[in-house]
């Protein structure tokens, strides 16, 4: 799908001379416009939701939520965490949206909690977290870890604190999608010519039927970045017309 849209967004930009993206720029935009488009499914899930509630949604193949539930259903995947440090896990560096922890050696589910609760929690004698119930706080990675190399901007920590085991926790949790990139090689007049072969080569992630939305989106980094004002309002117009359409 990449090589369709690079062709459609190139084709809408040379038709009246505005310029030239190069593989880089499409690669940085294609990226940008994925993340837009991904995200976007998850605030259309909650407007779904809400049509449901209303009675305002259909079923069957009308069941829009069933749709959209399936395309983000499709980055859901599972690790095992790294440690920071004790009961310190590093979340995996992909990660959106955390949905479960688990306690690996007796299959549990890790319950999230605040921060503010767990002192409270700890210090109790009836309350305090066990392998059994275990807790976990869910907290930014210090800027300390981060220049020591650290692989993630996110982290866990886990109770009770004895649970520090190298594969005692695993997430299952939705990741982000993969940065699309538009490999090539150059033939001797200077043309970049698509090359799918490449080590590096990876295609959008998103369905097909999101193809018409990557290039509205391309477009309008692309016009920025050019500053060309009609391309951005092309992909500005094109977009506010699907809008309409979904709505």
């Amino acid at each position: 799908m990449i090589n369709s849209v690079r062709n459609t967004v190139l084709s809408v930009i040379n038709k009246n001379n505005y310029g030239y993206i190069s593989p880089a720029d499409f690669n940085l935009f294609a990226k940008q416009a994925q993340l837009d488009i991904f995200e976007d499914y998850f605030y259309k899930i909650n407007n779904q939701i809400n049509k449901e509630n209303a009675r305002m949604s259909g079923t069957g193949l009308a069941d829009v939520t069933k749709q959209l539930e399936e395309v983000v259903s499709s980055f859901s995947t599972s690790a095992e965490l790294s440690n920071l440090s004790d009961n310190s896990y590093f979340v995996p560096s992909d990660c959106y949206y955390l949905n479960v922890l688990q306690y690996n050696p007796t299959g549990v589910e890790i319950e999230r909690i605040e921060e503010s609760k767990i002192r409270n929690l700890t210090a109790s004698t009836l309350m305090a977290p066990t392998t059994a119930f275990p807790l976990y706080v869910y907290r930014a990675v210090s800027a300390s870890a981060i220049i020591l190399g650290a692989t993630s901007a996110s982290s866990v920590d886990v109770y009770p604190t004895t649970i520090t085991g190298t594969s005692d926790v695993s997430a299952f949790y939705i990741r982000y999608p993969k940065d699309p990139k538009w490999t090539f090689q150059t033939l001797a007049n200077g043309e970049p010519i698509f090359n799918q072969t490449a080590a590096d080569y990876q295609d959008f992630e998103l369905p097909l039927s999101d193809e018409p939305s990557l290039v509205v989106k391309i477009l309008q980094y692309a016009g920025l970045s050019i500053r060309e004002a009609d391309v951005v309002n092309f992909g500005n117009t094109e977009e506010q017309q699907e809008n309409i359409a979904e709505k």
